[in-house]
């Protein structure tokens, strides 16, 4: 998770998880599950950009596509956090998308807070634990961008970190496919979760971000192992900047490609 900030708008509790609340200073606001630390963050006049870094670098599994069009690939959020990720493949790339989120109440602070759009036919909200979802028959094979960000309200540990779970994960890849999981916290914890993802996918498979200075840690895990060209990786990350405004030239300078 990003750092922490005061949460002061009112929450309540409920049978899926801790209290749902929102700060906002009126440039940006900010989702808690009632502690400070931040779950997700929204401009308040971009509320279709991506605010957080460590959001942005979710989206670096654009530099792994053989072409920068991705309209009517599909893309999965396991964690809807404050939407940020869900919004930004729907609105801005196009893409037929899917989050799976435990608290109904998360998804009702997105609704109301976070400007998420009604489901629609390239839309959808899946109200389930995730570890039960991605092993259905009708998502497996079926995802080119899977996006994994699932905290608790303590932002301790990833709810879901075995290699068992990443072995599901990778199911859900189709060929091209590639994860982004958000990291965050102690180097011996980072390191376990690199190892279960290696685990599952290979370690040829698993390029790692350095650290955001709040300290989240964002992987990216190919279904099938890529070692493109530098001049490649430029290319690409010009086109992505040009075209969605993300700043993939210097993620480049931040990825660390499979030893």
């Amino acid at each position: 998770m990003p750092p922490r900030s005061s949460a002061d708008s009112p929450g309540r509790p409920t049978p899926q998880g801790p209290e749902v609340n929102y700060s906002d200073d009126g440039v940006m606001r900010h989702l808690h599950l009632g502690t400070p630390w931040i779950q997700g963050s929204m401009w308040c006049d971009r509320p279709d950009e991506l605010a957080l870094e460590y959001v942005q670098r979710m989206m670096a599994w654009l530099l792994f596509r053989p072409a920068p069009q991705v309209a009517g690939l599909h893309a999965m959020q396991l964690g809807l956090g404050a939407g940020a990720a869900t919004k930004f493949c729907f609105k801005k790339l196009r893409m037929r998308t899917t989050a799976i989120e435990l608290n109904a109440h998360v998804l009702q602070a997105c609704r109301l807070w976070f400007k998420l759009p009604a489901p629609c036919q390239r839309l959808q909200i899946v109200l389930a634990d995730a570890a039960q979802e991605i092993r259905q028959a009708r998502h497996l094979g079926t995802v080119d961008a899977l996006q994994v960000d699932l905290y608790d309200h303590d932002a301790a540990a990833p709810v879901l970190d075995s290699a068992d779970f990443y072995a599901d994960c990778r199911r859900l890849l189709t060929e091209e496919g590639v994860m982004t999981v958000n990291l965050f916290g102690r180097r011996a914890s980072l390191e376990r979760s690199l190892a279960q993802m290696a685990g599952a996918f290979g370690e040829s498979a698993i390029w790692v971000f350095r650290p955001t200075r709040e300290g989240n840690t964002v992987v990216l895990a190919l279904r099938e192992p890529q070692q493109p060209e530098r001049s490649l990786l430029v290319q690409r990350a010009q086109a992505i900047e040009s075209r969605w405004g993300l700043p993939a030239p210097k993620w480049l300078r931040l990825l660390q490609a499979p030893a």
